[in-house]
């Protein structure tokens, strides 16, 4: 593109300048340096422009501010979300800037994805832990197949005698009453 080689052109010319008048700075004047310490930022940004950096920065902090707006903490927007449908140049260091943003989003949403996974994998695991449905029937004092009616009225005698504010009951006790009965409901 004619744009990126007239900037590396100037990006070239402002580098020289800039060892030359570091040059010259060191042997006369240290006014001299002030100005190649212009022309030395000077090339640094049109370095960070041409390598594609800035132009990725700046994507990034768009789509990070856009998708926080659409997310809907207040800061303002119309309603603005991530463009997903933009398509930047292929062909140019935005273009791919651009792209490594995306990735890097991606890669994110996957990782997210599967710690979501994971939690729920540990739910489950959590939620087998409780007694079988024999063991719930025998702590119920029931036949297995007994219907719902029949566990909800066995529950509720047990949990009557098994409840810890009572005299006779105990916490242990009460938990495992509570479990059986949640074994043979959520079946």
């Amino acid at each position: 593109m004619q744009y990126d080689r007239l900037t590396k052109g100037i990006a070239v010319v402002f580098g020289a300048l800039t060892a030359v008048l570091t040059v010259v700075g060191l042997l006369t004047s240290p006014a001299v340096l002030f100005l190649a310490l212009m022309f030395g930022a000077s090339t640094y940004l049109m370095y960070y422009h041409l390598s594609g950096k800035m132009a990725a920065s700046v994507y990034e902090r768009v789509e990070r501010r856009a998708a926080a707006d659409a997310r809907g903490d207040g800061r303002g927007g119309f309603g603005a979300g991530p463009r997903e449908e933009w398509e930047p140049p292929r062909d140019s260091r935005a273009g791919r800037a651009a792209e490594r943003v995306r990735q890097e989003r991606a890669r994110r949403q996957r990782t997210r994805r599967g710690r979501q996974q994971a939690g729920r994998r540990r739910q489950r695991v959590q939620q087998s832990a409780g007694p079988s449905p024999a063991e719930a029937y025998d702590r119920l004092g029931l036949n297995p197949g007994a219907e719902e009616s029949e566990v909800k009225q066995a529950y509720r005698e047990r949990v009557k005698d098994a409840h810890p504010d009572t005299d006779s009951g105990s916490e242990r006790e009460f938990k495992r009453v509570q479990a059986a009965y949640e074994t043979l409901t959520e079946d």
